[in-house]
């Protein structure tokens, strides 16, 4: 009865450790993506915690276009590796590819979710005002709220996109991501 409780402490710091540099590998690679500024503050501080692996790494594996391969190599082999521990503490999946693929879809959607909430909140309190912060927030998020805004133009000055994009992307953990996991852990 014990050993249940250590097991859950190890699951708990082995997700907490993997997930916080998975998260930044991701961040990294999405702000990649949508071309964001790497001059910003925060966009350093990720360089500077995810380069030391990268590097390296990215001698070996080229771009293909603006994909980043070496950091979507590094994402799937830290998941892999966080689910096969996770898996070896006394939690058995049937196919680690799949939990490992439905616990990292479900990762970039929570990133995209606590996004979109903190610039929902931000355009609340200082609408006008300048944050380096919120500049990376805008340029992540701007991908997935832009065809919303295209069909749902604001009413009355509410911009209800942030709404339907998190509803979308809760629609998504329910639909997709959930399904996944369950067939990954049979």
């Amino acid at each position: 009865m014990g050993t249940g409780y250590f097991a859950n402490a190890g699951v708990f710091l082995i997700d907490t450790v993997f997930g916080l540099y998975i998260g930044a590998v991701l961040l990294r690679l999405l702000l990649q993506w949508t071309r964001a500024d790497f001059h910003n503050p925060l966009s350093q501080a990720i360089v500077k915690l995810t380069n030391p692996v990268l590097r390296p790494l990215r001698r070996y594996i080229p771009a293909l276009g603006r994909i980043d391969s070496a950091s979507v190599l590094l994402i799937a082999i830290l998941q892999l590796l966080n689910t096969w521990l996770v898996a070896a503490l006394g939690n058995p999946v049937g196919s680690l590819i799949l939990v490992a693929f439905a616990d990292l879809l479900s990762k970039l959607i929570y990133l995209y979710l606590f996004a979109i909430i903190i610039q929902a909140l931000a355009s609340w309190v200082a609408p006008s005002a300048y944050n380096p912060v919120l500049a990376l927030i805008n340029a992540l998020t701007e991908p997935l709220l832009r065809p919303v805004r295209r069909v749902l133009p604001p009413m009355s000055g509410l911009d209800l996109s942030s709404l339907v994009v998190i509803i979308l992307l809760q629609l998504a953990l329910y639909l997709i991501v959930a399904p996944l996991a369950g067939f990954g852990r049979l």
